[in-house]
Protein backbone atom coordinates (compact mmCIF):
# COMPACT_ATOMS: atom_id res chain seq x y z
CA UNK A 1 0.00 0.00 0.00
CA UNK A 2 1.35 3.36 -1.06
CA UNK A 3 -0.30 6.78 0.26
CA UNK A 4 0.61 9.95 -2.27
CA UNK A 5 0.09 13.15 -1.20
CA UNK A 6 0.69 16.13 -3.65
CA UNK A 7 1.84 19.78 -2.81
CA UNK A 8 3.47 22.96 -4.35
CA UNK A 9 0.18 23.81 -6.28
CA UNK A 10 -0.98 27.31 -6.53
CA UNK A 11 -1.97 30.43 -8.70
CA UNK A 12 0.69 32.30 -11.43
CA UNK A 13 0.82 34.06 -14.34
CA UNK A 14 1.33 33.20 -17.59
CA UNK A 15 5.04 32.55 -18.42
CA UNK A 16 5.57 31.76 -14.32
CA UNK A 17 7.17 28.67 -12.99
CA UNK A 18 5.57 26.22 -10.25
CA UNK A 19 7.32 23.08 -8.45
CA UNK A 20 4.81 19.89 -7.28
CA UNK A 21 6.20 17.41 -5.19
CA UNK A 22 4.56 14.19 -4.11
CA UNK A 23 5.62 12.47 -1.30
CA UNK A 24 4.76 8.81 -1.00
CA UNK A 25 4.86 6.93 2.24
CA UNK A 26 5.86 3.42 2.77
CA UNK A 27 8.71 1.55 2.29
CA UNK A 28 8.97 -0.01 -1.24
CA UNK A 29 9.01 3.72 -3.50
CA UNK A 30 11.57 2.92 -5.44
CA UNK A 31 10.06 -0.12 -6.68
CA UNK A 32 7.10 1.98 -8.71
CA UNK A 33 7.05 3.91 -11.88
CA UNK A 34 5.91 7.25 -11.11
CA UNK A 35 3.06 9.64 -13.11
CA UNK A 36 1.74 12.88 -13.20
CA UNK A 37 -1.66 14.00 -14.70
CA UNK A 38 -3.74 16.37 -14.52
CA UNK A 39 -7.46 16.97 -14.81
CA UNK A 40 -9.14 20.52 -16.08
CA UNK A 41 -12.68 20.72 -15.19
CA UNK A 42 -15.10 19.25 -17.37
CA UNK A 43 -12.23 17.34 -19.17
CA UNK A 44 -10.30 13.54 -18.90
CA UNK A 45 -7.37 13.18 -16.66
CA UNK A 46 -4.78 13.82 -18.65
CA UNK A 47 -0.96 12.28 -18.93
CA UNK A 48 1.69 14.83 -18.09
CA UNK A 49 4.75 12.56 -17.92
CA UNK A 50 6.16 9.27 -16.03
CA UNK A 51 9.64 8.50 -14.29
CA UNK A 52 10.89 5.03 -13.84
CA UNK A 53 12.00 3.55 -10.85
CA UNK A 54 15.72 4.31 -11.21
CA UNK A 55 14.96 8.02 -12.27
CA UNK A 56 16.95 7.47 -16.01
CA UNK A 57 14.46 8.17 -18.44
CA UNK A 58 11.15 10.39 -18.56
CA UNK A 59 8.77 10.16 -20.90
CA UNK A 60 6.33 13.75 -21.50
CA UNK A 61 3.49 14.36 -23.25
CA UNK A 62 3.59 17.00 -26.15
CA UNK A 63 1.70 19.58 -24.83
CA UNK A 64 4.38 19.90 -21.87
CA UNK A 65 7.14 18.30 -23.34
CA UNK A 66 10.39 21.02 -23.10
CA UNK A 67 8.66 22.93 -20.37
CA UNK A 68 7.88 20.54 -17.88
CA UNK A 69 10.58 18.36 -15.76
CA UNK A 70 9.95 15.39 -13.48
CA UNK A 71 12.34 14.02 -11.48
CA UNK A 72 12.61 11.52 -8.23
CA UNK A 73 14.34 11.00 -5.05
CA UNK A 74 14.05 7.47 -3.68
CA UNK A 75 15.70 8.27 -0.68
CA UNK A 76 12.97 10.61 0.07
CA UNK A 77 10.25 9.18 -1.32
CA UNK A 78 9.59 11.98 -3.33
CA UNK A 79 8.37 12.68 -7.31
CA UNK A 80 8.58 16.40 -8.33
CA UNK A 81 7.17 17.75 -11.32
CA UNK A 82 9.35 21.32 -12.16
CA UNK A 83 6.55 23.49 -14.40
CA UNK A 84 8.12 26.40 -16.57
CA UNK A 85 6.53 28.78 -19.39
CA UNK A 86 3.30 28.12 -17.64
CA UNK A 87 0.03 28.79 -19.63
CA UNK A 88 -3.33 29.03 -19.28
CA UNK A 89 -3.98 25.47 -20.64
CA UNK A 90 -1.98 23.98 -18.25
CA UNK A 91 -4.51 24.89 -15.15
CA UNK A 92 -5.87 21.50 -13.85
CA UNK A 93 -5.74 19.69 -10.83
CA UNK A 94 -2.30 18.01 -10.82
CA UNK A 95 -1.98 14.69 -9.58
CA UNK A 96 0.80 11.77 -9.21
CA UNK A 97 0.39 8.30 -9.46
CA UNK A 98 2.15 5.11 -8.78
CA UNK A 99 2.05 1.73 -10.47
CA UNK A 100 3.94 -1.17 -11.23
CA UNK A 101 3.62 -0.93 -15.00
CA UNK A 102 5.33 2.22 -17.63
CA UNK A 103 2.26 3.84 -19.19
CA UNK A 104 0.60 6.93 -20.83
CA UNK A 105 -3.01 6.06 -19.75
CA UNK A 106 -4.65 6.44 -15.76
CA UNK A 107 -5.70 2.83 -15.61
CA UNK A 108 -2.51 1.22 -14.56
CA UNK A 109 -1.54 3.28 -12.40
CA UNK A 110 -2.77 1.10 -8.75
CA UNK A 111 -2.49 4.27 -5.88
CA UNK A 112 -3.13 8.10 -6.82
CA UNK A 113 -2.94 11.32 -4.76
CA UNK A 114 -5.65 13.69 -3.83
CA UNK A 115 -4.14 16.34 -6.38
CA UNK A 116 -3.31 19.70 -6.06
CA UNK A 117 -4.78 22.29 -8.12
CA UNK A 118 -2.41 24.96 -10.26
CA UNK A 119 -3.73 28.30 -11.85
CA UNK A 120 -2.43 30.15 -14.76
CA UNK A 121 -3.79 33.26 -14.98
CA UNK A 122 -3.07 35.25 -18.32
Amino acid sequence: QVQLTESGGGSVQTGGSLRLSCAASGRTFSSYVMAWFRQAPGKEREFVGNIIRSGNATVYSGSVKGRFTISRDNAKNTVYLEMNSLKPEDTARYYCAAGSLISTVPRPYEYWGQGTQVTVSS
